[in-house]
């Protein structure tokens, strides 16, 4: 059964696992580790662990969703969106932000599924790959 809930520290081997099998380096753990800490880290399971969601809700006092990651194999299965589905029930804020690289097209597609507008871009984060940035405003605002 999938099951989105927030991340416990009991999770955080499987994540920074998941999180190196994408990018190649695990230098993002410290930032994992206290994102659980502070309840900004959700995951999703079908089982074992296929993904996770890092977000933070001081973003010009908005929500925005800093990372998405997937298990590679387990892409294209619906779980980026039912990580965003869940993060939209418990925001505490009525606006939503996130971001991708213009190359990130799969990225894209997602945000376009679920509803997210194109807001703007961002230049020089990666050279040659600017930041595109997405909208939402949460259900019920």
């Amino acid at each position: 059964m999938r099951e989105v809930k927030y991340a416990q520290l009991s999770d955080l081997e499987a994540i920074v696992a998941i999180d190196q099998q994408v990018i190649g380096h695990a230098n993002r753990r410290g930032e994992i580790e206290r994102a659980i800490r502070e309840q900004a880290c959700l995951v999703i399971k079908e089982g074992n662990l296929k993904g996770f969601l890092l977000f933070h809700t001081e973003f010009f006092e908005n929500a925005f969703v800093s990372l998405i990651i997937i298990v590679p194999e387990e892409r294209r299965k619906g779980y980026a969106s039912s990580l965003l589905k869940y993060f939209e029930k418990i925001s505490p804020r009525k606006k939503i932000f996130s971001s991708t690289n213009q190359s990130n097209n799969e990225m894209q597609k997602v945000f376009h599924k679920n509803g997210y507008s194109l807001s703007g871009m961002i230049e020089n984060l990666d050279p040659g790959d600017p930041e595109l940035i997405y909208f939402k405003y949460k259900e019920n605002h």
